[in-house]
């Protein structure tokens, strides 16, 4: 009996192995069907005269944009990383300084900010880093008390998950972002920025925001990340938000969701970075210098095709568009798995098939 019994488990073993292999095999044909080897990731070498935008840009001085960034590293106690998002602050700068404008850099505490990076940065991001100018800038911020609000036609809040700690009721940040709208300027924000405007009051009295259409991150893009960020964070933005009283537009979980009213510019997540600063060029009377969308992009725009005109609209734009990433279709086919909706994650799947 004990020798039937162990040489039913060794077949038993046998046959689960042979079912992890030939599972690990199909995954490996599934993933290597794919051929993301055939897209290039961006050169860490890349600089600004790369950047072809840049090089066809605006020679006019079309007057300052400040760019403000978080000064908070850590998340309260928990011992998790906060900071600025660097590629919330490279894209806009970029557009910012093609379209004919100075940017200048300050945060809460001054000095060098905490950073944060994405794990796939594009030729602008690299650009930045390389960029001596800029890195000068970021280095030597300017603290919130020293910047002079009537040289600046914009102000753009720069996200970061520290945002959430230093930017609500700064005293620093009400006052300048009351002057520069009282001047006829613009104020933009993204992803965890418009946390800066919350309690921000005009000449008159009332909120900023109050009544404003508007969005920033969203309950559902922070909780799937953080699941105990009720607890971590003072509030959630999107609550917080609609709390004083604007009214909060939502976009698909991590796509480009720019909202647009009057001089008031905003975007919910990262990918709305280079819509948000193109916005506020408009806002600001000007035509964007005309910039080729990165394969990133192009992926979130197939997204967003694909969530709101459905499969059919999403495969006709797939063939008309150029190549998009599909390192960002295949992470919202997981994100999209991840939250149990089968039939997104398939369809979308698809669309980064070659």
């Amino acid at each position: 009996m004990r020798t039937g019994y162990w040489k039913k488990r060794k077949t038993a073993l046998l046959a689960a192995l042979c079912t992890l292999s030939l599972l690990a095999v199909a995954g490996y044909g599934y993933v290597a069907g794919f051929r993301l080897d055939e897209q290039r990731l961006a050169d860490s070498a890349s600089r600004a005269s790369d950047l072809s935008f840049v090089r066809v840009g605006v020679s006019e001085s079309r007057g300052r944009v400040l760019a403000v960034l978080t000064s908070t590293a850590m998340i309260g106690a928990s011992g998790k990383k906060a900071g600025f998002e660097l590629t919330e602050l490279s894209r806009a700068y970029y557009v910012f300084v093609a379209n004919g404008f100075e940017v200048d850099i300050a945060s809460p505490l001054g000095g060098k900010p905490p950073m944060r990076l994405d794990d796939e940065l594009v030729a602008a991001d690299y650009a930045f880093l390389n960029d001596a100018q800029a890195i000068a800038k970021l280095d030597r911020s300017l603290t919130l008390a020293q910047v002079d609000a009537s040289r600046y036609a914009a102000v753009y809040f720069v996200g970061g998950k520290g945002a959430m700690f230093d930017f609500p009721g700064n005293r620093e940040i009400q006052r300048i972002v009351a002057a520069v709208h009282a001047n006829g300027g613009v104020v933009g924000a993204v992803c965890h920025g418009p946390a800066a405007l919350l309690e921000v009051r005009l000449g008159n009295g009332r909120r900023l925001i109050d009544g404003r259409r508007m969005t920033g991150f969203s309950n559902d893009e922070e909780l799937f990340l953080l699941k105990d960020a009720r607890r971590l964070f003072p509030f959630l933005l999107q609550d917080r938000i609609a709390d004083r009283g604007a009214r909060y537009v939502e976009g698909p979980i991590y796509l480009d969701n720019t909202v647009v009213d009057g001089r008031l510019v905003t975007g919910q997540n990262p990918w709305s970075t280079w819509s948000v600063a193109e916005a506020m060029v408009a806002a600001l009377g000007h035509v964007p210098v005309s910039r080729e969308r990165t394969s990133e992009e192009v992926g979130v725009r197939l997204l967003n095709v694909y969530y709101r005109e459905g499969r059919a609209a999403a495969d006709r734009a797939k063939a008309q568009a150029a190549q998009a990433d599909r390192r960002i279709l295949l992470m919202h086919a997981l994100v999209a798995a991840m939250q149990y909706r089968w039939r997104d994650a398939f369809h979308i799947q698809r669309l980064a098939r070659p």
